[in-house]
């Protein structure tokens, strides 16, 4: 892990946790959050700059953030889970 992960994340007051090596099942939700962004954006465009890279990027978490139902969350987008119960986001990425 790289020491400036760990500084911010620090000063956050963030706790990080490993997963075991080979073990992917320790931590299903993100590594189906990461099997998806690899399918539907690195794996589906060609990419030119690291500029097309960032538009693309954003322009997915937005609709997997804002509008994509999520059969985890009733079908409902991860915004709209978060509003019905009462809660804000602090970005459409989770984090500040």
């Amino acid at each position: 892990m790289g020491v400036p992960l760990l500084l911010w994340a620090t000063e956050r007051g963030i706790a990080l946790d490993f997963i075991s090596p080979g073990k992917p099942t320790q931590n299903g939700f993100i590594e189906r959050f990461n099997g998806s962004f690899r399918r539907e954006v690195l794996d589906a465009w060609l990419f030119n700059t690291l500029e097309e890279v960032r538009q693309q990027a954003d322009d997915w978490l937005d609709e997997y953030n804002l509008r994509r139902p999520h059969e985890s969350l009733g079908d409902l987008s991860p915004i709209e889970f978060l509003n019905r119960r009462g809660h804000t986001a602090v970005s459409i990425y989770g984090w500040t």
